[in-house]
């Protein structure tokens, strides 16, 4: 007697592997073999960087608040200090943000700082 090898779910998962290797190139987009390790691979750095994103975003503020914060004659440590001290609750991202877009609220925000924290 034949074995049976459920075609049509194998047909289907196949087809699925390669619906999401749209867009690929070559072999990748075609043959299923690779085509399907590609997708998988994709798929676990999709993954990963997920949650890399937020710590490469939370390191870009901290440079960009660091560079502002110099060109006001202050570290970035010690700006988060006297943010602290000050009880001027801004998070790195809105930080960043001002420091950006507008050089004089920052500066304005630094100000602030160090006359709340004596």
């Amino acid at each position: 007697m034949p074995r049976a090898k459920n075609s049509p779910a194998s047909r289907r998962r196949r087809r699925g592997y390669l619906k999401q290797a749209k867009g690929y190139v070559g072999g990748r987009r075609k043959l299923y073999r690779t085509a399907r390790e590609s997708v998988e691979r994709g798929l676990q750095y999709a993954y990963r960087d997920r949650r890399r994103k937020k710590r490469d975003f939370r390191r870009l503020w901290i440079i960009r608040i660091n560079a502002a914060a110099r060109r006001n004659d202050i570290s970035y440590s010690q700006l988060i200090h006297v943010l602290n001290t000050a009880g001027i609750a801004l998070n790195r991202k809105v930080l960043a943000d001002l420091a950006v877009r507008d050089e004089k609220a920052f500066a304005d925000v630094v100000e602030t700082a160090r006359a709340g924290s004596k």
